[in-house]
């Protein structure tokens, strides 16, 4: 039994004390030359919360964080939990325009920047829009005219632990946490509201689901601003009592390297990250003993890759899951007992405490072994869409269920089958990837008059995106150029990565695109 399972989810600055009461000075995070034990963590969540107040933040307050996976990522988002703000994460592979969309329609009071990243400054990508609309924006590291880091957890000393105090205890298990943006079929992003309690619920749950447990070593490679590194990565160590090492950017040998050097146990992350480990040229050559746990999922697992994290890469429990960010990322997950042709064909049972059921087109709920509509209904369910009463009434029916729009069946065993995702989405390493939302993007190009967007498979990736594009008349552009352009104006995992020109598009009577049409095509 973990020890966890004792504790009473309430509040996630609750959970921060209960933590550090409990796992004491056992590491929490080491990230480069910083460690900090659960004790030193609570300790700057709380400064974090405490400097907040004293810049003006107010309970409902959006605080947007923009960096890369950090020690100061986590601080700066359990602390504005602690001081009853609402946190939006950022993702560093979003452009001006994304990250305005964002701010603006989230509406960002302040945000946590990192200075130098990617080759870029990224408090540069704050245009005049956003910044009249933030209080202030606070930068890790070269701060130049904006606040530092430091400076500003300095501020904390002018708050009372009363007036903090005052702030949890405003809090309730139904007070809105965060906000996660993901996009959809309407190719506009919507905000995913989720309250405290179900946050720290599930992610208990899953912990226990995939068999993490205390001294574990997490390597976070998947972002802090996706639901994977943030809830299950770091807030799930942060339950069990496992030790979180940030990860920044993916390179499988620079993985190999830390998983030796640095003891990692837990691995969690798309399948691509474990296909490029095992691909890598120097993997034979790697320590790979302390690796214990490999949890993946978001696409289609082939047994082989299974079988070779198993035997290859030494992990005791693989597993696989499904999950949707209105879900708070999470849905079914398999056992780590589970067999191979379980983890590689299937998402696995309903987590505890949670419904889903398979529904046909008329809407009556169909037996075992028919396919339909995956639907889901319980305490993981988000409390609703930011803003957009009218997209959450479309999602989450009368009856409390959430038409998820997937695809699927459950087998003889109860586990889930997934056998279509989401209309037109495809998963590129790990990334939700709506043709919708990168159409829209792509119709900017001054040249482009029509373009339709498909998954095709992809080795590394999984899946990447095809464009099909029709030239306005008169306009030239070739297909390279269109790609270099899609790079400066949208995240990196966004951008197709075949562009094809035609004279024209496949349609219906309607004048709908035939996609279908498309992806049969032979590559």
């Amino acid at each position: 039994m973990l020890e966890s399972q004792s504790w009473t989810f309430t509040t996630l600055p609750a959970c921060c004390a209960r933590a550090a009461e409990v796992y004491g000075d056992s590491p929490y995070i080491e990230d480069g030359g910083v460690t900090l034990s659960f004790r030193d963590f609570d300790a700057e969540r709380r400064r974090f919360a405490k400097a907040l107040i004293a810049s003006g933040i107010e309970a409902g307050d959006r605080i947007m964080i923009m960096a890369p996976n950090c020690a100061n990522w986590l601080i700066a988002a359990m602390g504005a939990a602690s001081a009853g703000a609402i946190m939006i994460p950022v993702s560093t592979r979003f452009r001006s325009a994304e990250i305005e969309d964002l701010a603006l329609r989230g509406g960002a009071k302040l945000v946590v920047s990192v200075g130098q990243f990617l080759d870029r400054h990224f408090p540069d990508l704050l245009n005049d829009k956003v910044r009249a609309q933030l209080n202030e924006v606070v930068v890790l590291d070269n701060a130049g005219s904006d606040t530092a880091w430091a400076d500003f957890m300095a501020r904390a000393e002018d708050v009372e632990d009363a007036e903090l105090a005052a702030r949890e205890a405003a809090l309730t298990p139904e007070t809105i946490c965060d906000i996660l943006f993901t996009s959809g079929t309407t190719g506009r992003s919507k905000g995913v509201m989720y309250a405290h309690q179900q946050f720290l619920r599930v992610v208990a749950a899953w912990t226990e689901r995939v068999g993490m447990r205390r001294g574990d070593r997490t390597l976070v490679i998947p972002p802090f601003f996706h639901a994977f590194g943030y809830r299950g990565g770091a807030i799930g160590s942060l339950i069990v009592g496992a030790t979180v090492l940030p990860h920044q950017a993916y390179d499988p040998g620079e993985v190999l390297a830390r998983v030796g050097a640095e003891r990692v146990s837990v691995i969690p992350g798309p399948p691509a990250i474990f296909q490029g480990m095992l691909n890598h040229p120097g993997f034979e050559d790697t320590d790979r003993s302390s690796l214990r746990l490999g949890i993946t999922g978001g696409a289609v697992i082939p047994s082989i890759l299974v079988e070779r994290m198993k035997t290859d890469l030494g992990c005791e429990g693989v597993c696989n899951g499904y999950g949707l960010t209105e879900c708070g990322g999470y849905g079914t997950m398999c056992h780590t007992s589970d067999p191979i042709e379980v983890v590689a064909k299937t998402a696995g049972t309903p987590m505890p405490g949670v419904e889903i059921a398979v529904f046909g087109e008329d809407g009556t709920q169909l037996p075992q072994g028919e396919t339909g509509e995956i639907r889901i209904r319980g305490y993981i369910v988000m409390q609703g869409y930011f803003d957009d009463p009218e997209a959450t009434a479309a999602t989450i029916d009368a009856e409390g269920w959430l038409h998820t729009g997937d695809v699927g069946r459950f087998d003889d065993a109860g586990n889930l089958v997934v056998e279509d995702r989401l209309k037109d989405m495809y998963i590129t390493g790990g990334f939700n990837c709506y043709p919708a939302e990168i159409e829209r993007m792509l119709s900017n190009h001054p040249a482009i008059g029509q373009v339709a967007v498909i998954g095709i498979p992809d080795a590394r990736m999984g899946e990447v995106g095809k464009a099909f594009v029709v030239l306005r008349p008169g306009q030239s552009a070739t297909e390279a150029e269109i790609i270099a352009w899609a790079r400066e104006q949208m995240a990196n995992y966004k951008v197709p990565r075949v562009v094809e020109i035609r004279a024209a598009l496949p349609v219906s009577a309607q004048g709908k695109v035939l996609k279908r049409e498309l992806a049969a095509e032979p590559a």
